[in-house]
Formats: structure tokens, sequence, C-alpha cells
């Protein structure tokens, strides 16, 4: 898989083939929630070798030929999380421990920036970065940061 690429799709022929509006497309595609379970299995279809977990409470999402564990996450409006997904939500708070643990058990993230669908842009995360940016406090106190911080100060960091 490539550090960084990009993936496209052609809204108007997914509208046609679920009988709804590009807008209602874009609304659904462009919500980290829903997307997650496609960009998972384009980028497991596009990469020979690539697997999926085998549950949705693994704590990874993909494996990749070498067996290294790697988390997709989504680059929404309002930024993207490191932690663990159980830390994310109406009354869930952070825990270092988790999120440490978290790290030490993937080979890093696979960031899909999806707030412009139809185009995707996709970020390759090692996990050392992600490390490395949470011990300069360069990420939030809850291991989030804002999208603009990401696209104008962590991805030209990333180091592989």
């Amino acid at each position: 898989m490539k550090n960084r690429f990009q993936m496209q799709w052609d809204e108007h022929e997914l509208a046609a083939a679920f009988k709804v509006s590009t807008d209602d497309i874009r609304e659904y595609l462009t919500d980290g929630r829903r997307v997650s379970f496609i960009i998972e299995r384009r980028l497991k279809w596009e990469n020979p070798g690539w697997e999926l977990a085998p549950s949705e409470g693994a704590g990874y999402d993909l494996l990749d030929p070498e067996g290294n564990k790697w988390e997709v996450r989504s680059i929404t409006r309002q930024g993207v999380y490191f932690n663990p997904s159980n830390q994310v939500g109406s009354g869930r708070v952070f825990n270092e421990d988790g999120f440490i643990a978290k790290l030490t058990g993937i080979k890093g993230f696979i960031l899909s920036d999806i707030v412009n669908f139809p185009v995707v842009d996709v970020f390759v995360v090692p996990v050392d970065n992600v490390i490395r940016w949470y011990r300069a406090d360069r990420l939030g106190k809850n291991a989030k940061v804002s999208r603009a911080k990401f696209l104008n100060e962590l991805q030209r960091d990333i180091q592989f």
C-alpha cells in the first residue's frame, strides 16, 4: 500500500444504484461512522493479501500480508482521533493507559479524509508517528486532532 493516495467514487452512479440523490450519498458517506465499513472493504479489495479483522470488536480493522494490524479512521470536519473507539462519544472519557495499549497492538492508522467525498485522500500513518506526536503534545488532550492541524502540520511530518 502506498503511503499516500486517493480513492474516488462516482456519486451519480451510487445515487442511481441506491435510488437516492447525490446529496443523500454525500451526507451518508461523509459520516465517519457510516463510511468506515465501505472504506475498510475497498482497502482490502484494492490491496492483495490484506484481510478484514474477524469482528468489529477485534481492536483493529485490517491485517496486512505480513500480519500487521491496522486501524482505519476517517478524518471528518471535526478531525480525527487516535484513541480507542470505546473512548469516543457521549459520556466516554479518554484513558491514557487504554490509548497506549491501543497503540502497542497496531502497526498504524490508515486515515481517509472523507470531507471532500467523492474524492478521498488517504494517509498511511505508522504508529511511531502518533506516539511521537502524543509525547510532543501535538495531539489534543484526548488524542484527537483537528482536520486543519492534521492537513496543515502533521501529515507533512509523517515518517516511515
